[in-house]
């Protein structure tokens, strides 16, 4: 590859296309490293981005980053459990994260994304990542197989092709690798879609629960509601439902979320004393999977790989975690002179072992399973259920929840059979 100097400086070692969690995490990793990051990304921070409940596993990450202090400092609502309120209003017990593991590490945050977003960007360049905002790439190069670099514009139409050894895919929901090589896959059970905005004043529990994550299902188990209180007195607040039963005929946004609203007494009741502070926003079939994380010269992070759903918010964790995954298999790489798709993918299957842990517990909540059911029952199982809402999915322990869950549904349909 050229080291011809660009702009002044020399050529990058690595790309990033990027610059959301996933792919800041990954440049400053591989900063840390001393390897040269270049990081594109198409917009100026701050920017608005939905995804604000954060999983307590993301600690070890905000540590390794270096922003673990900051996070302390800053202002974010602090969460320490998620609770299920069923479609009866019946609330669950919160699931407190430190019933299962007194360290500190159980407590996480519920952040405002401009703000989180800047944050880790900001923290990129300061650990040596060149961060180049309001440049959009509009191309990945290939030689072959191998991808060998960008071509990118800038805000004034200007346009540049650049080379590296590697190109870190980061760029979110656009995938630009994955839709070129036709690697996305849609899940066929997940096709879900949200309408969501966000209120002033409006309630929130006392204490150690003020900060925690609500789900709320709707009449009939139709939908449910994320209620995620942020700092600044402010709440987010959103529906997800079938794509065809939310968006067929239903009218604009505001209408749908209102009669959902109405659906749903706990969050009727919970809104009614704050104001709506913004419009309203809508995304649909968000469920997807790539087919492979890594190629020669070229590797998927975050929402460039794929998306679960938002219930149990494992979105910011699964995007930090490819990056830190990825960052290690790509400096490693660039200590053997391996660019190849082994070796740059070389986490894949572990990463996307946990993702499917983590999917099972999405199918099992849209399927109707009760979890307060299932710890009732089996009490000696809450510690893995837990860790798997804490985001520790990368550990064979947790799978020994499988068998007895798969009997309980069992036995859940034998009854609604022979009733």
């Amino acid at each position: 590859m050229s080291s011809k100097p660009m702009n002044g400086k020399p050529s990058p070692h690595i790309i990033v296309i990027g610059g959301g969690p996933a792919g800041s995490a990954a440049a400053t990793l591989l900063a840390q490293k001393g390897l040269r990051v270049r990081l594109f990304e198409r917009e100026r921070f701050p920017r608005f981005h939905i995804g604000e409940s954060l999983m307590p596993e993301t600690y070890w990450i905000f540590q390794r980053l270096g922003v673990l202090d900051k996070m302390k400092a800053g202002p974010c609502v602090k969460k320490y459990s998620v609770q299920f309120v069923n479609d009866l209003g019946k609330e669950s017990q919160p699931f407190y994260f430190f019933e299962t593991n007194p360290h500190e590490s159980s407590q996480t945050w519920q952040v405002v994304r401009s703000e989180f977003d800047q944050m880790l960007l900001d923290n990129a360049r300061e650990h040596g990542a060149d961060v180049r905002q309001g440049t959009r790439v509009l191309d990945v190069l290939f030689d072959g197989k191998r991808a060998v670099g960008v071509r990118v514009q800038d805000e004034e139409g200007r346009q540049e092709e650049l080379h590296a050894e590697v190109v870190v895919d980061a760029s979110g929901q656009s995938s630009l690798i994955a839709n070129r090589l036709k690697l996305r896959r849609p899940d066929p059970f997940l096709k879900k879609a949200t309408v969501w905005t966000y209120y002033e004043g409006a309630y929130r529990d006392p204490g150690l629960d003020e900060g925690a994550t609500l789900v709320l299902h709707t009449a009939g188990k139709k939908g449910w509601f994320w209620y995620i209180p942020q700092h600044n007195n402010m709440v987010s607040i959103g529906v997800v439902s079938s794509l065809d039963y939310l968006f067929k005929g239903r009218g604009d946004h505001e209408t749908i979320f209102n009669e959902e609203v109405e659906r749903c007494p706990a969050v009727k009741r919970r809104l009614a004393v704050g104001r709506r502070a913004t419009g309203f926003y809508s995304t649909k079939d968000f469920s997807y999977r790539s087919t492979r994380v890594a190629g020669d010269g070229w590797v998927l992070v975050g929402d460039a790989f794929g998306f679960l759903d938002p219930i149990y918010s494992s979105g910011v964790f699964l995007a930090l975690k490819s990056g830190q995954l990825a960052a290690d298999a790509v400096a490693e790489g660039f200590a053997k002179k391996d660019f190849s798709a082994a070796q740059l993918g070389k986490w894949g299957d572990e990463f996307i072992e946990g993702m499917e842990r983590m999917k099972r517990l999405v199918y099992a909540f849209y399927e109707g399973f009760s979890f307060g059911a299932f710890i009732r029952k089996h009490p000696e199982m809450k510690r893995n259920i837990v860790d798997l809402l804490v985001g520790d999915l990368f550990k064979d322990s947790v799978d020994k929840v499988w068998a007895p869950m798969d009997a309980l549904k069992q036995e859940m349909a034998c009854m609604l059979h022979s009733a």
